[in-house]
């Protein structure tokens, strides 16, 4: 300033000394003009510098961990891009100069946060981001202080969210999730932002969202590369042969020593050239559109299924490397919806045991099975919402073991659940395909449109939930056969009578908690036999009492109390089906079944349980040429309760044709009123 001043008066003493003229008074203006260009420029600064910081440090939450935070952002959208230093060579010095100013901005934040701890309030936040329209209770900490902004709310609140759910309060991690789940408006990098954020508890809560954004999720962490001569069937085959053979039964060795012999059937056959037709080879003859190594990887996948049931053995599986090893055969089976199902069936099995939760999460699986969660399949729906159940120890107290399924509700719900709904099937049928909507059988291509439009896979996680949002709704899978040649394993004779299902079947809904709260059974055929089973096995259990005492109605679809002559069609017959267990123990007027009918008569009675039956009219196309009357009438007459005949055969009898059918609307009025004090309509 002081050498502006003496050149100021150095000019003005140099145009006084001279003549008047022009150069006096140009010489003058463009002085006056510099003077404002520099002091223009000179004060712009200082208060472009003074305003950027007072709004930075008002802009920016100043919390040290979320500064941390905010910093590992920047390093997920300031992506390095691929340029020619020739030709964008600009844009390349742009870039780097960006980085470069954002890496040094947060670092000057991080530095005041630690300096002036100044914490930012959530709430605040929060209700800038919530729709004008909805208002939410927020929950404010006591340290939480109230401050205002100029952040992008969105950037700030994803933050605040994240922060929330690693609160210690269980009831502000769960709002925390939700909300978290409910914007839709995030940008991919904060998708990707919380992806890395979230922990194992996080993720599993919004993996079970219903229709919760994938870009929530990690995708799966690269598998590690097989040896050159290895491939997916090689690592399940060592994986099932490292496992151990004890506390096993037979059945789980068999499955074992069946997958291992057609491994090597595979690696014999694929050594010749050819496939091989006989002995052990057979099954290939069966199914000449199957790729042998897959056919192998189904044999091996059950074994592992078997395996996942025994808690000891889980953790050998993971130790061994079974989680990744499974990953790959997902990755690679996409095309297969069976051999997808097994796999999440073992993960299903595997997320019992709350020590492997951490390894599932971490292997990516999270991410497949919410995924698979919107499946339009039901049964790949519900395969994987009973996994995320089991892994969901922040909302699900009860454990779903293999063959107890969730029809309603697969996800999160607000909606308090009153009662339990359970269904069973009978032989030959599983906890999907017999409770589906009934075939439709027509010719004309409009007809066919609208019935794909309008068909359901499982009527009763369509319609009954659809109907009755407060109940639980479960479907129960064993495994029955006609004729032992159709066994899965030779040993499992021991397992199909009523006494050995009954006792497996009633520790399994245990676990899942049924008998907590009013129960209505639902059973077609000889589900009902092993209903009234499993109810006359809990009076005699202290333990199961609650599912007595908490049964409130069972609805019967064609179920044989008296026996049916099915059993007993024809010697013939009989002799070529060697009939199972199940089937002797349907034969018409068995002493077995005359005694668990009276002595459930009798409970029944004594109970008042409200009772409804199902008969067939018409007859039942079991093979070619033969049609017999399975259930007649006399023997689907339980004694007590209403009993309805309807114009389907035995199949048909638990498949209503379509939704306002009289079929599923008795069905509906029977639950309705078996529950009508427990549940609001």
């Amino acid at each position: 300033m002081s050498g502006a001043a003496l050149r100021l008066i150095r000019c003005r003493r140099l145009s006084t000394s001279g003549p008047p003229g022009v150069r006096k008074v140009l010489q003058w203006k463009h002085l006056r003009k510099v003077a404002k260009v520099t002091g223009a420029v000179v004060s712009g600064g200082c208060l472009f510098i003074t305003y950027e910081v007072v709004a930075l440090n008002k802009a920016v939450t100043i919390d040290t961990s979320a500064i941390l935070q905010e910093k590992y952002k920047s390093y997920i959208y300031l992506k390095a891009t691929p340029s020619d230093e020739k030709e964008n060579f600009a844009a390349g010095l742009t870039h780097k100069a960006r980085r470069e100013l954002h890496k040094a901005a947060r670092r000057f934040v991080e530095v005041s946060s630690r300096v002036l701890l100044q914490s930012l309030d959530a709430a605040t936040l929060m209700t800038q981001v919530v729709k004008p329209q909805v208002v939410k209770p927020q929950v404010v900490k006591p340290q939480e202080h109230f401050s205002h902004v100029d952040a992008d709310p969105h950037e700030v609140a994803l933050w605040v969210l994240l922060k929330r759910t690693m609160s210690a309060d269980k009831a502000i991690r769960l709002q925390a999730v939700q909300e978290l789940a409910e914007h839709h408006h995030w940008q991919d990098y904060q998708y990707q932002t919380a992806a890395q954020a979230i922990d194992q508890r996080t993720a599993v809560g919004l993996a079970r969202i219903p229709q919760v954004d994938l870009r929530f999720f990690l995708r799966s962490p690269a598998l590690p590369a097989l040896g050159d001569c290895l491939s997916a069937e090689d690592g399940l085959r060592q994986l099932l042969a490292s496992l151990p053979q004890s506390e096993v039964d037979k059945c789980v060795q068999y499955f074992t020593s069946l997958a291992l012999r057609e491994s090597t059937q595979s690696l014999a056959a694929q050594r010749g050239g050819l496939w091989c037709f006989g002995g052990n080879g057979l099954p290939y003859a069966q199914s000449l559109t199957s790729v042998p190594s897959e056919k192998v990887e189904s044999f091996c996948l059950q074994a592992l299924v078997q395996h996942s049931k025994v808690q000891s053995h889980c953790d050998h599986i993971v130790a061994n490397g079974g989680l990744q090893l499974l990953q790959r055969v997902y990755q690679l089976r996409r095309d297969s919806l069976k051999i997808q199902r097994n796999i999440v069936r073992i993960i299903g099995n595997l997320a019992l045991n709350e020590g492997v939760h951490q390894a599932i999460s971490q292997s990516g699986w999270i991410s497949a099975l919410a995924e698979m969660t919107q499946s339009p399949h039901v049964m790949q729906a519900s395969h994987a919402a009973r996994a995320l159940a089991n892994l969901d120890r922040e909302t699900v107290k009860e454990k779903y073991q293999d063959g107890v399924y969730i029809l309603h509700p697969q996800t999160r719900s607000n909606q308090p659940i009153k009662a339990d709904v359970l269904f069973i099937h009978g032989i030959l049928g599983a906890a999907f395909k017999t409770w589906r909507q009934k075939d439709r059988d027509v010719s004309e291509e409009e007809k066919e449109a609208e019935s794909r439009e309008d068909y359901t896979e499982c009527w009763p996680k369509s319609w009954l939930a659809a109907d009755c949002p407060n109940l639980r709704v479960l479907s129960v899978e064993y495994d029955s056969h006609l004729s032992d040649w159709m066994a899965k394993c030779p040993a499992e004779n021991q397992r199909k009578s009523l006494a050995y299902r009954s006792r497996e079947l009633l520790k399994k809904l245990k676990l899942a908690g049924v008998g907590e709260r009013p129960v209505v059974w639902v059973a077609h055929s000889m589900g009902g036999l092993l209903v009234k089973k499993m109810l006359l096995d809990a009076s005699e259990d202290p333990e199961m009492h609650g599912l007595l005492n908490n049964t409130k109605g069972i609805m019967f679809y064609s179920v044989p109390h008296r026996g049916t002559f099915m059993a007993e069609y024809s010697v013939s017959v009989r002799y070529l089906l060697f009939p199972s267990v199940e089937v002797r123990e349907l034969c018409k007027d068995s002493p077995a079944l005359r005694d668990l009918n009276e002595n459930f008569l009798n409970m029944a009675k004594e109970k008042e349980f409200k009772v409804l039956s199902f008969a067939e009219t018409l007859p039942t196309n079991i093979g070619p040429m033969i049609k017999i009357l399975v259930v007649p009438t006399q023997s689907a007459n339980l004694g007590i309760g209403e009993l309805i005949e309807v114009d389907v055969d035995h199949l048909n009898i638990c498949k209503p044709e379509k939704k306002d059918s009289f079929l599923y609307k008795r069905s509906l009025q029977f639950i309705l009123e078996a529950l009508q004090s427990y549940i609001s309509h």
